[in-house]
């Protein structure tokens, strides 16, 4: 008697992955060549394919979107005090304390979750350097007013954008805003290598500068430009990044797919609140997040999500200035929607089956 294969659970998210032999043609050449790290053919391209993709001219692929935001602190000589959001990934914040900087908290907008740019005047003081702000699940945060402020107390800006590849506001790249934006191209992002980050600036000479930084700081062979690290991609992730690129229309297309059924399906719930980006945004659909009126609703859900083996994710969670490593601030705001905010499941290869399945479960609890 046959045994009955298991259907596969359903994640908050799986890596979209090319044609099998596309990736396998690319690894071939590898293997002949046998040149796997320092700046090869893939990366190269890779690199370059980026720049007319994203219409950045000053980019630089790097191991992960951690490194990034570390080559960024270094390439701007950060010092001191850096404001920053309590809504984010934790290496939003733990790249500032890992490079000797202090985090100083702003709370969130309650609306779209960003950094609320008119609370931040009031936490600068004499040792701030920088202002760190993270484009929350794509929604760009107010660039103009951050810009405003940058420049009448002399702040650095750095954007986390690792949720924000290919994202424009008002027809112009999310990318051209700050003195660095730092990518993540981990597997669970929109636009992936598998691993692999990129730092982006306006700045010829910053440029220059996390090019260097990138690389333990060589100049050639036998010199070195300055200080630097190891941050640099193998050939292997960059040929996926190089097979997944093309695709990108395709993706974007797909994850639409599933969020306008989710918002077709959950539109009249009163439970919950359904994240909506303006329409001077373009929106690359990286993520369903799901705010729900309670947090003991938000736990009753993802249990009986979990009971059907789909498994949602509360991101992000905890607010960061809950971090145990930090000296304890309050941020009601962030605090409350960090603890109300699940993400739904949102891929390429999610069917519609199984969202009306995800939706079902949804409104049998919240409803």
């Amino acid at each position: 008697m046959k045994s009955q294969k298991m259907s596969e659970p359903i994640r908050v998210t799986k890596s979209f992955l090319p044609p099998f032999e596309e990736f396998e043609e690319r690894v071939k050449k590898l293997w002949d060549s046998g040149h796997l790290t320092n700046h090869g053919t893939n990366i190269l391209e890779l690199e370059e394919g980026l720049r007319q993709h994203l219409q950045q001219e000053h980019l630089w692929a790097v191991a992960n979107g951690t490194l990034a935001l570390q080559i960024a602190f270094k390439a701007l000589d950060l010092q001191g005090e850096v404001i920053t959001t309590p809504f984010s990934y934790v290496a939003t914040v733990s790249s500032l304390v890992w490079e000797g900087l202090t985090p100083v908290f702003v709370d969130i907008n309650a609306d779209d979750f960003c950094i609320d740019a008119s609370k931040i005047e009031v936490a600068i003081t004499e040792d701030t350097s920088a202002i760190l702000a993270t484009h929350v699940y794509g929604h760009p945060c107010d660039v103009k007013a951050i810009e405003a402020i940058a420049e009448k107390h002399g702040l650095k800006v750095i954007y986390d954008a690792a949720h924000a590849f290919g994202i424009e506001i008002d027809g112009k790249s999310i990318l051209d805003y700050g003195d660095v934006s730092t990518l993540s191209f981990h597997a669970t992002k929109v636009f992936h290598s598998a691993e692999g980050g990129a730092v982006v600036t306006p700045h010829a000479d910053v440029s220059h500068k996390m090019m260097y930084l990138r690389n333990f700081g060589h100049n050639g062979e036998e010199e070195f430009w300055g200080l630097g690290v190891n941050a640099k991609v193998s050939e292997f992730h960059a040929a996926m990044g190089n097979c997944v690129l093309p695709y990108m229309n395709q993706i974007t297309r797909e994850r639409k797919r599933v969020i306008e059924r989710y918002d077709a399906e959950l539109a009249n719930l009163n439970q919950a609140y359904r994240f909506r980006v303006g329409e001077n945004v373009s929106f690359n659909y990286s993520y369903y997040p799901f705010l729900i009126k309670s947090e003991e609703l938000l736990l009753k859900l993802r249990d009986a999500m979990i009971a059907e083996d789909i498994h949602p994710r509360r991101y992000f969670y905890p607010s960061l200035n809950k971090l145990p490593y930090l000296s304890k601030t309050e941020m009601p705001i962030a605090e409350n929607i960090s603890k109300r905010m699940l993400c739904l499941p949102l891929y390429t290869q999610l069917t519609n089956e199984e969202v009306d399945k995800i939706v079902r479960i949804v409104k049998s609890v919240l409803n």
